[in-house]
């Protein structure tokens, strides 16, 4: 079996460094770790070739680079300028990079400065999603709500009927996520919807809308697949309980 690793030569060695490295960054499906552990490089070759290369033709791949640039450049005006606007932009450059905490502290100074936008309230409540804090999420989504039903196509809406049932209100839940999914496709919210129904025992019909999420999966392009890598794997996850 040692063979199978040293045979390639260093050549080997880089490929499963890559390939470990970027399944341990993208968690795609566990029997990729198989392939790349069992086959060696021609493993780790073939995971490159199916799941690496494709995201260099994602249209966002390489936006880390100019998003890190952009945090320094946009720190840096806040020591001279801390405006309203410029925490507002690094919270979104914060929860771009899933840095929930840190984008929930600018958005506090942001709304500390004005209250005239919904945009940094919304902002405010998926990184607040994001950190299990329903109750404060809640307020926030409410207010978005409240103003624009239909904020970032239903999203916001979606996102208040999950933190309504996360804070023990299943009737409003009920009643948000069915006016929602009426013309809403998004995945979260088609799987937030399952995970409700699950939790509050309406098995069968949780496993139904498990299923039809589980089969937009070959319906979608590659790069909008990766992105909601995460949504599918814990949809599998709520199938398995099923």
């Amino acid at each position: 079996m040692l063979s199978r690793y040293f045979s390639w030569g260093i050549f080997g060695v880089v490929l499963m460094v890559l390939a470990l490295i970027h399944y341990a960054r993208r968690q795609p499906s566990a029997y990729w770790l198989y392939l790349i552990i069992f086959l060696g490089p021609l493993g780790a070759l073939i995971y490159l070739a199916i799941e690496g290369v494709p995201e260099f033709f994602d249209p966002g791949a390489f936006r880390f680079l100019d998003r890190a640039r952009r945090v320094r450049e946009v720190e840096a005006n806040i020591q001279h300028n801390p405006s309203a606007g410029n925490y507002e932009e690094l919270g979104l450059l914060r929860l771009d990079k899933g840095d929930w905490a840190g984008a929930r502290a600018c958005f506090d100074k942001a709304l500390a400065q004005r209250t005239d936008s919904l945009d940094p309230f919304y902002r405010r409540g998926l990184a607040e999603i994001e950190l299990a804090d329903f109750v404060a999420a809640r307020a926030d989504l409410e207010r978005v709500v409240a103003a624009d039903p239909g904020y970032d196509f239903q999203r916001a809406a979606g996102l208040l009927a999950y933190a309504s049932f996360k804070t023990g209100d299943p009737e409003r839940a009920q009643r948000l996520f069915e006016q929602v999914l009426r013309t809403s496709t998004l995945t979260e919210t088609q799987l937030n919807y399952a995970e409700f129904l699950y939790e509050t025992g309406h098995r069968e019909e949780a496993k139904r809308q498990a299923l039809r999420i589980k089969e937009k999966g070959p319906h979608m392009p590659g790069f909008q697949r990766r992105r909601e890598r995460k949504l599918f794997r814990r949809n599998s996850s709520l199938l398995r309980k099923l």
